[in-house]
């Protein structure tokens, strides 16, 4: 199969990822409880990103890849084109509404704002337990992005070497995790690599199996032909592992230091390597077999949504959403209002309102990632690419 081959399907699937946080985030106690518990699980949105960052990344590298200066550094602004832009847009005005406003929240109670801004900046903060939500709360998934991108290169080197690289490297990195954990962990530095769950969860070194399971995946579709098959096996059989693993966190006990499944070790297994795994089947089938979901995730709606979709991932906590909630609940309280007016009691006593209301808000955030996303990410990416940034001259890169 070619490198540089595009797959609709995929794309589609960054909005799915996308939606699936946003819902488990704007998750509500209201619901009921097997809806509430279903929701509280949703963060495996993280997961499908993680592993089709995997894939991509190989899929298209792989084969190509040189351990070069003039090389990485083409490659470097090609993930800077990607990922940098919006975030630091982004970041720079969550910090600043945030001094408008007096908004001290998104600090963490850390002392100096500057050096935490260059610590969002730099996705250092990712690496600290204390500080992880600090600014855009969500962008230390960024900082393993980032993390994976520096190292991609060489773990290719390494299984170019030796294929069994593949199986051991990520015990190698788990390993390290653990070391670092064991000789920080007594330590107050805030948080740095402070305790296991952490260094599970929200860390390279944690989650790197996800990245590696997405990589093997890009080697077995890189061996392949480009034959499609009419029998969706590995699309439902992925789909029916991710719901599995999705359950097996949800009948996790709960109490005040777990609020989701995912914190448990049961839970952290299931989302790091059981989960990963059933995504990589899911994702196989996408490219590999026909299906219904293949289709729908490949229309034009669905491109646009997953090409925005890292916009949406960004603002949908923050202050673009703190606004788009507040007038979604100006909007729907002003609707509610309007059908008492006319006496339709009948209509307002079956329309739910907190599913107006986050049915509003998730259209807006759509609506403005859409808007960014043609306005300044898009126009953005491809003036860096073709820029002499990194590399010295102007060059058209893919």
């Amino acid at each position: 199969m070619k490198s540089n081959l595009y797959i609709p399907a995929l794309t589609g699937v960054r909005a799915i990822a996308a939606f699936l946080v946003f819902f488990h985030h704007f998750n509500q106690a209201a619901f009921p409880y097997p809806l509430f518990r279903m929701l509280n699980e949703f963060h495996m949105g993280v997961t499908l990103f993680f592993v089709l960052s995997g894939f991509l990344i190989c899929l298209r590298y792989y084969d190509n890849y040189e351990i070069s200066g003039k090389w990485f550094r083409k490659y470097i602004k090609n993930r800077i084109a990607r990922i940098y832009p919006m975030y630091l847009i982004l970041t720079l005005a969550t910090f600043l509404f945030a001094w408008i406003t007096n908004d001290t929240s998104i600090y963490n109670n850390f002392k100096s704002p500057i050096i935490l801004l260059l610590l969002n900046i730099f996705f250092i903060r990712g690496f600290f337990d204390d500080l992880k939500f600090t600014g855009i709360s969500q962008g230390w998934t960024l900082t393993i992005e980032e993390t994976f991108y520096f190292l991609a290169p060489f773990f290719f080197l390494r299984i170019k070497k030796n294929s069994k690289a593949i199986y051991y490297l990520p015990f190698l990195l788990l390993s390290i995790g653990l070391v670092l954990v064991m000789v920080f962990g007594n330590f107050s530095f805030y948080g740095f690599f402070g305790n296991l769950k952490f260094m599970f969860l929200y860390t390279f070194l944690g989650r790197c199996i996800e990245f590696f399971i997405g990589m093997g995946l890009a080697l077995i579709v890189l061996k392949t032909n480009d034959t499609i098959s009419s029998k969706p096996i590995f699309t439902y059989t992925g789909l029916l592992g991710m719901i599995g693993a999705v359950y097996i966190m949800c009948i996790q006990n709960l109490d005040e230091k777990h609020p989701f499944g995912l914190y448990q070790p049961l839970g952290i297994f299931s989302n790091n390597i059981i989960l990963p795994i059933a995504v990589a089947l899911f994702f196989y089938g996408l490219i590999k077999e026909k299906s219904f979901i293949r289709y729908w995730l490949s229309t034009s709606w669905m491109q646009l949504l997953g090409k925005s979709s890292y916009i949406f991932y960004l603002i949908h906590i923050g202050f673009i959403a703190k606004l788009a909630t507040s007038f979604s609940e100006k909007s729907t309280d002003n609707f509610y209002a309007w059908l008492e007016a006319r006496e339709y009691w009948w209509l307002s006593e079956h329309i739910n309102y907190t599913v107006v209301l986050l049915g509003m808000i998730f259209i807006i955030l759509n609506i403005v990632s859409i808007i960014l996303y043609k306005c300044i990410e898009d126009p953005l990416n491809l003036y860096i690419r073709k820029s002499a940034l990194l590399t010295g001259k102007s060059t058209q890169t893919n």
